[in-house]
């Protein structure tokens, strides 16, 4: 049996991306980060990591793989993640009454934050 113990995103500053994914999740460095790589695992030891690696990859438009981030409070997540320096993306594909909101992290990777109470 396996599990997922962290997801791998790129990153062409990993201290930037390192300082916005730890104030958005509450995570924290496993070890202190490099200039090209550092594992972030939640504070209280519970669920998966976030890996940012050093990446001069063009950030896709329509990624295959991202994040979900799912809260109870969309409005206001999506303020304090704006806040901590994401950025809206203008998404073409939302369907109609979406559950979730696209944004870029400082990166221009994509990721959504999901509305759990939509239904």
């Amino acid at each position: 049996m396996v599990r997922i113990g962290t997801v791998v995103m790129g990153a062409s500053d990993v201290r930037r991306a390192a300082a916005f994914w730890t104030a958005a999740l509450g995570h924290m460095e496993r070890e202190p980060a490099t200039d090209d790589w550092v594992v972030l695992v939640p504070a209280d030891g519970q669920g998966v990591g976030l890996s940012l690696g050093l990446s001069e990859s063009p950030v896709q438009e329509v990624p295959r793989v991202h994040l979900d981030l799912y809260t109870e409070e969309q409005d206001a997540e999506v303020e304090r993640l704006l806040t901590l320096g994401a950025a809206r993306v203008d998404w073409q594909l939302y369907p109609q009454d979406p559950d979730f909101v696209v944004l870029a992290d400082t990166e221009g990777n994509r990721f959504c934050v999901i509305d759990t109470t939509h239904g």
